[in-house]
């Protein structure tokens, strides 16, 4: 039986599954390296799945509290004609399907339950390194101490140095676009996410804004960035501007508004899709650092929280370690690949449109086969 586990990460999926294990009466321990366990200022667009995880954790009403829900997803034209409405699939308990929130709320959600439930976390630690001795894993931790666990859960993101140390050469690729992001004061009455789609800017990719609390709201672009470019701090103000020029309506109303650098968020998009299985012996990767995929489904956080859900339910039903991680593959493996590989195909198309498909249809498609449980 499975009774002792570290997390190597302090992000949504580290905080989750920790949640999720406590909850399964499994002691559980997190080691986050960031000392000041920060998170970017940016919103995040989530969906019926997600706040079904949530909910599961204990902590659904609370993100609806903390964030704005809304009624789904439309589609527009780059001046502001409706060409698509996709409406939230379904409701959990009464909570809503589609939410915005910004990511410092999430996190502090998530972090409150943990201090609720009394979990140990050490910030300013990661490991030094790991030996899986086939009955248990020993762990030896950057302060100096060491530990021995059941299960050892790499919940370090994009970037994972658990991954690194038993898939050396599984590393994210830049998929040819940048996403940037913006705050804004929210317009009254906008009551859904918006996607504008085919502005003749130069730029290939789209625009649009999410609601994120009763007054606020986050832009984002998705844009192709050939060449993987750098830029100056002083400059991203201008350089989202320009990526959102030939927008029109709501908008064009909201571009106006990028005037700070310092306030813009961008990153390079960066994939890793890891192969069946995500684990080797007692050490198995959740999240990001299993299949980080680009937001073009705003799916990223929901697999994350869903991997937490499901890997504490298999944990701490099955006495066999190897069996419980056998069946957490059979239930994830397939639904985060398919938000994955869509995910990366949508980018695809906006980069060349001339040989796109029906993203609307794509969309629509995923996001009804997520609304139904794990």
């Amino acid at each position: 039986m499975t009774k002792k586990v570290c997390v190597i990460g302090g992000g949504i999926g580290g905080l989750a599954v920790a949640i999720g294990l406590h909850q399964q009466g499994v002691d559980v321990e997190v080691v986050e390296r960031d000392k000041d366990w920060k998170v970017y200022h940016v919103g995040i667009i989530v969906q019926a799945n997600f706040v079904r995880a949530l909910h599961q954790l204990g902590v659904g009403d609370q993100a609806v509290a903390a964030g704005h829900p809304h009624k789904g997803v439309r589609f527009l034209a780059a001046q502001g004609r409706l060409l698509a409405e996709l409406p939230g699939e379904t409701e959990v308990d009464g909570l809503p399907a589609d939410l915005g929130l910004t990511r410092p709320a999430l996190h502090e959600v998530l972090t409150a339950k943990v201090k609720e439930l009394g979990i140990p976390v050490r910030l300013g630690v990661s490991f030094e390194s790991f030996e899986d001795k086939g009955d248990a894993v020993e762990v030896k931790f950057t302060d100096g101490s060491s530990g021995s666990y059941d299960l050892l859960v790499g919940a370090d993101g994009n970037y994972s140095a658990v991954r690194k140390v038993l898939w050396p050469d599984a590393k994210p690729e830049f998929t040819g676009q940048g996403v940037w992001r913006y705050n804004v004061p929210k317009p009254a009455g906008l009551e859904w996410t918006e996607m504008y789609v085919g502005a003749e800017n130069g730029f290939h990719g789209k625009a649009g804004y999410c609601p994120l609390t009763p007054d606020s709201m986050y832009i984002f672009a998705v844009i192709e960035e050939p060449g993987n470019p750098r830029f100056a701090p002083k400059t991203l103000a201008e350089e989202m501007r320009k990526r959102l020029e030939g927008y029109g309506g709501t908008m064009a109303e909201a571009a106006a508004q990028v005037i700070d650098p310092d306030l813009v968020v961008y990153r390079p998009l960066e994939a890793c899709i890891m192969p069946d299985p995500w684990y080797q012996g007692r050490v198995v990767l959740i999240g990001d650092a299993a299949h980080s995929a680009t937001p073009h489904l705003g799916q990223g956080a929901a697999m994350a929280v869903e991997d937490a859900v499901v890997l504490a339910e298999e944990i701490s039903t099955r006495e066999d370690i190897d069996a419980a991680l056998r069946a957490f593959m059979n239930r994830r493996f397939e639904r985060a690949k398919l938000v994955g590989t869509s995910s990366i195909m949508l980018g695809e198309w906006e980069m060349h449109p001339e040989n796109a498909g029906d993203p609307v249809e794509v969309t629509e498609r995923i996001r009804k086969t997520l609304a139904e449980p794990v």
